[in-house]
């Protein structure tokens, strides 16, 4: 590797960049709400945009709308890619996925005043739909980039209000020109928050994610018949409420079942006609499963399946289970691991190896490039929620340790 100087970030301008995206969408209880292709993704966007082309980055877009601002090589070789998501949840936090691209984009800023251009060409990315609460499944574009899914899956893909994802792209004016995925990345580096209270509880610094949760989304319509609570007898009703309730305590314990590793959880719950005195007629649900092991994974999915049958049967209803999406565990890259915790001894931070419960864009890109990810820690472990937080050491401490792996990487042959 060529001689470097010893770079560090500036961690006021990081943090005023975080703080300053965090206005886009801010909510009453101080989180964020900027969803994929809204006005908040726009304004935010557009923030990002002026704000790599000032750091000396040429800026792209896909057909997704995913964002790539590049700054050029010494030499015509495959770039070092790196970045996360700018989209949050309804009530989501300052730094999901934020603190990976804005970090990436302090990256950016250093080697512009450095003046130090790598061999391989650095770019940042900004992928669209990270979140997947607007438009299923999560990790979308990123998806689709990679090859998993077709771009028209993903055009096609609705919102609950029905809006098309390809028609709420239109309405960005983004100028989508750049192809989505098909070409070489020489590797991909993910900075994110933990999501989780290891690093924290622990007293690290940085977390070395060797390998990502596999995980499986559902969704689940019950359908009984609807009616008057009052004077309908116990003994013959056909209540979906019923069976929803069976199959979420069913849920609860496959999840334990397979602990601590194993996780079940229903997030998202519609109830039809939604009337005080009316037994629901109709429950549509979504069930997510997760755990880093493929076997165990497998396990939980044939025992998902046989309680929806059970509770569907014991409550003498009618329904589906549909399968939304399913990501295997993902190992990531030994080389870039080795990378990431030599970096972070050479800057005296304390780090451990950790798994990733949370699904992440570089899910998909461990697919197509090697690939591995930086976690800070994250205040109690919160996150997803509007209350989630973390320290500014934190965010010095991974957003360093991204700078030099980033160039260690782009100097590599």
């Amino acid at each position: 590797m060529t001689t470097r100087p010893n770079l560090r970030i500036d961690l006021d301008r990081l943090w005023s960049s975080l703080m300053e995206m965090a206005e886009i969408g801010a909510t009453p209880a101080g989180g964020c709400n900027r969803q994929a292709l809204t006005p908040e993704d726009a304004r935010g966007r557009a923030l990002f945009k002026r704000w790599c082309e000032q750091a000396g980055c040429t800026v792209t877009v896909d057909g997704l709308g995913s964002m790539f601002a590049r700054r050029e090589g010494t030499e015509n070789l495959p770039p070092v890619l790196i970045g996360s998501h700018l989209d949050t949840q309804p009530t989501g936090g300052k730094f999901d996925g934020v603190l990976g691209v804005l970090g990436a984009l302090e990256v950016m800023r250093v080697l512009k005043e450095s003046g130090l251009r790598t061999r391989r060409p650095i770019e940042l990315v900004n992928w669209t739909n990270e979140e997947g609460c607007r438009f299923a499944p999560a990790m979308l574009a990123s998806a689709v980039f990679a090859g998993v899914l077709p771009p028209a899956r993903a055009l096609d893909a609705r919102d609950a209000q029905g809006a098309r994802f390809g028609d709420e792209l239109a309405k960005m004016d983004l100028e989508c020109s750049a192809p989505i995925g098909g070409r070489e990345i020489a590797a991909y580096v993910e900075l994110h928050i933990e999501q989780g209270p290891i690093l924290e509880a622990e007293g690290f610094d940085v977390g070395f994610v060797a390998v990502g949760q596999g995980h499986r989304w559902y969704d689940v319509a019950y359908r009984g018949f609807g009616s008057h609570a009052g004077s309908t007898p116990m003994p013959t009703r056909r209540d979906a409420m019923a069976g929803a309730a069976r199959l979420v305590l069913e849920l609860q314990a496959i999840g334990r079942k397979h602990g601590p590793a194993g996780m079940a959880t229903v997030g998202e719950m519609h109830v039809a006609p939604n009337s005080r005195n009316i037994i629901p007629g109709e429950i549509r649900f979504t069930i997510d499963i997760r755990h880093p092991d493929h076997d165990m994974l497998e396990a939980m999915d044939a025992e998902v399946r046989a309680a929806f049958a059970r509770c569907r049967d014991a409550e003498r209803l009618e329904g589906e289970l549909s399968d939304v999406s399913y990501n295997p565990p993902v190992p990531f890259d030994a080389d870039i691991l080795d990378i990431i915790r030599r970096q972070t001894a050479a800057l005296g931070l304390k780090g451990r190896d950790i798994v990733s419960g949370a699904g992440h864009d570089a899910f998909h890109l461990a697919k197509v490039c090697p690939t591995a990810m930086i976690f800070t820690p994250c205040k109690d472990g919160i996150s997803h929620h509007e209350s989630e937080d973390i320290t500014r050491e934190w965010a010095e401490a991974g957003t360093n340790v991204l700078l030099r792996a980033a160039i260690e990487l782009a100097e590599r042959v």
